[in-house]
């Protein structure tokens, strides 16, 4: 959302950059600068919300003049050539069950880009944002599952910013579609 009216020429107004800030801070709460190590996993988040950042930009960019199939080939591409470069240090070889499951994986994240590729055409991306928040109770509960950590008091509070913040985004734009229409 903060980005788009720079690189998108997208419209955001008081209330979306009220509810960027609020989600904002409950990022810096989450993330407790000074309070805690911050360490390569804090690096790593960070940096993975700003490149999806970049990436939504660059594929809102794409939608009017590209393919969307095209758009996909050329991120599983990239994706792949940049993913391959660690392969030689770090491989395993996979046993039955996790040649399915990275098939598995692999298929339904296609489906999903392509299904975000979509919808990057469709609509604005500040207003597709909120809808990314929909991911931290799934994470919560595959961080669990897998690694047996669970989110303590600070987290549960800076994640109830963010999620806020979507929400707000979420019902403003569905208010705001209603009464314009």
């Amino acid at each position: 959302v903060s980005l788009s009216p720079f690189f998108l020429k997208e419209k955001v107004g008081k209330k979306r950059w009220i509810a960027v800030i609020l989600g904002f801070l409950g990022s810096i709460i989450v993330i407790r600068p000074g309070f805690i190590e911050f360490n390569i996993a804090t690096l790593s988040a960070v940096g993975t919300g700003l490149f999806y950042g970049f990436y939504l930009i660059i594929t809102r960019m794409l939608s009017d003049s590209d393919n969307p199939l095209l758009t996909l080939l050329y991120t599983g591409i990239v994706g792949a050539l940049i993913g391959s470069s660690v392969l030689p240090f770090v491989w395993v070889n996979p046993s039955a069950s996790e040649w399915i499951m990275l098939f598995l994986v692999g298929l339904f994240a296609t489906i999903g880009h392509l299904l975000l590729i979509l919808s990057l055409r469709l609509a604005e991306a500040s207003k597709l944002a909120p809808f990314g928040y929909f991911e931290l109770i799934p994470n919560i509960i595959i961080g669990y599952y897998f690694f047996y950590n669970f989110p303590d008091i600070f987290d549960l509070f800076g994640l109830s910013f963010i999620v806020v913040s979507g929400l707000y985004l979420l019902f403003y734009d569905k208010k705001r579609y209603l009464f314009d229409n």
